[in-house]
């Protein structure tokens, strides 16, 4: 049977006429994995499969029948990052041939809420090595155990961001949907280049407790999927409140009842959406779709403040790379201390176990960042606390907030990424214009969502819509009407090219 581009309400109605069960679709979305992923156009976006998948599908056909579905995410199949942790027989490395091996004895609070509602976990995905967060250059998606995840749209294509794989996986239809982790674009970055819809959470809406990360007032998990309906889904089953970690302590009563709510095609209408032009790069194929994106929102009903004048939105270089080099030593050293399974013990044996197997794990890229983050001290430094504030107070008060007050805007709007995916390239790394709108939302903490918008020469490029704290709803309303008045997405075609 053929897959289709299925959302998840598609595929429980498919579910109730009985033309798919929990295991025949596990079974053809493993099939599709073997033939898509590990060969024919080899996109390296799962890491590991589940051996236990078909008989957890096949233990959920059971549950249905005798008991009807948990809910709408009953029997759906969906991948997970390879940072965030599953107490089954899948590893969590982050990438790094460094943990392999690393067998979680409890899953990440995600992970649980996850298999409550009744998804099948069919593996993890590739993703880049430590968060990109190793090396001063790398490929986005390359990573020692996985090798480098390629974007299907055209294969010697980047991917962007560390999540990927995650991304690459749906775009694909590798899975209904998957969980990806972002502490400055790793969610939105690769959601835009593979033409699916992502989404950054606010920080403290969605645990991190058994995730591998790289900042903690940054990091956080987010879902990613072909259309926004599915992340507003997904959304339900992933946010809330975790006693384990404290920065979630609002997030009950910051929550809707149900995302699905937000999926609203009049949501546009009378709302103030402005126009961050500093966050454009200047090339002419990905400012085309932005501006034809615009006039769409004005036509939906928007009121366009173009540009966003008397405030500019801060872009962090430095400062937020020295939060970086704090936040990975401390959060591999922690990690590390709760699983002792690890084949290193804390930062200081992975940077060694990186410099005795250089010929597997850095054939390409060194481990500089990570040699830099060896010198600083702790969390608690006071260097630390005062960049973490300053980072706070630039883009939070003298930032978005500022913006949003000054222009009274519901949201704030611009390309996702500053131009189409460039070539894959180890031996230089990225070619990263400075230019693109993850950093303002990562660093304050507040949410963000991709959705596409259109194509460049086959590439997909996204429209990103991000706002304060806790305006995940409206974001996901902003982001259906306008998936719903564009259907911009299309399915990759796997061209090896441009031609």
């Amino acid at each position: 049977m053929d897959l289709s581009e299925y959302s998840i309400v598609d595929l429980q109605y498919l579910f109730d006429r009985g033309e798919w069960t929990a295991r025949t679709l596990c079974e053809a979305y493993l099939k599709r994995i073997a033939n898509i992923d590990s060969a024919g156009p080899r996109l390296r976006a799962v890491i590991e499969t589940n051996p236990d998948a078909i008989a957890i599908a096949t233990s959920l056909d059971q549950e249905r029948r005798a008991q009807g579905p948990r809910g709408p995410m009953h029997g759906v199949p969906m991948l997970v990052k390879d940072s965030i942790d599953t107490a089954d027989r899948t590893m969590t490395t982050a990438g790094s041939l460094a943990l392999e091996g690393n067998i979680a004895s409890q899953d990440a609070f995600v992970v649980q809420k996850l298999r409550d509602a009744g998804v099948v976990l069919l593996g993890k995905t590739n993703m880049s090595e430590w968060g990109y967060m190793r090396s001063t250059r790398a490929c986005s998606g390359w990573s020692s155990r996985g090798g480098q995840t390629r974007n299907p749209y055209v294969l010697d294509r980047s991917p962007l961001g560390s999540s990927s794989g995650s991304a690459v996986a749906v775009a694909a239809n590798l899975s209904l949907g998957a969980i990806g982790a972002e502490v400055d674009g790793s969610i939105v970055r690769p959601a835009s280049a593979n033409g699916i819809v992502g989404l950054k959470p606010t920080v403290g809406l969605v645990s991190r407790r058994g995730v591998i990360g790289v900042a903690e007032p940054q990091d956080t998990v987010g879902p990613m999927g072909r259309c926004v309906a599915d992340v507003a889904v997904i959304m339900n089953a992933i946010a809330g409140t975790d006693p384990d970690d404290a920065a979630t302590a609002c997030a009950d009563g910051n929550r809707p009842t149900d995302y699905r709510a937000a999926l609203q095609l009049d949501a546009l209408q009378g709302t103030r959406l402005g126009v961050a032009r500093e966050c454009f790069s200047g090339h002419e194929g990905t400012s085309a779709v932005i501006e034809r994106a615009i006039e769409i929102l004005r036509q939906l009903g928007a009121e366009i403040i173009d540009p966003i004048q008397a405030t500019t939105l801060p872009f962090f270089g430095a400062l937020e790379l020295e939060l970086f080099e704090y936040g990975i030593k401390s959060n591999i050293n922690d990690y590390l201390a709760a699983h002792q399974g690890a084949a290193v013990r804390d930062f200081d044996e992975l940077i060694e176990f990186n410099q005795r197997h250089a010929d597997q794990v850095m054939p390409y890229f060194h481990q500089e960042f990570f040699e830099m983050a060896q010198t600083k001290g702790g969390w608690d430094d006071t260097r630390c606390v005062d960049v973490r504030k300053e980072l706070r107070r630039l883009s939070r008060t003298e930032g978005i907030d500022k913006a949003l007050a000054e222009h009274r805007l519901d949201a704030i709007i611009a390309p996702t990424e500053g131009s189409p995916p460039f070539v894959i390239d180890p031996i230089v790394g990225d070619h990263l214009l400075p230019f693109g709108c993850s950093t303002p939302a990562a660093v304050a903490g507040y949410p963000h969502i991709t959705v596409p918008a259109g194509f460049v020469y086959g590439l997909p490029v996204g429209l990103s819509f991000f706002s304060g704290a806790f305006q995940d709803f409206n974001l996901l309303s902003y982001a259906f009407a306008f998936e719903q008045a564009t259907h911009a997405r299309q399915p990759p075609q796997y061209f090896l090219t441009i031609k």
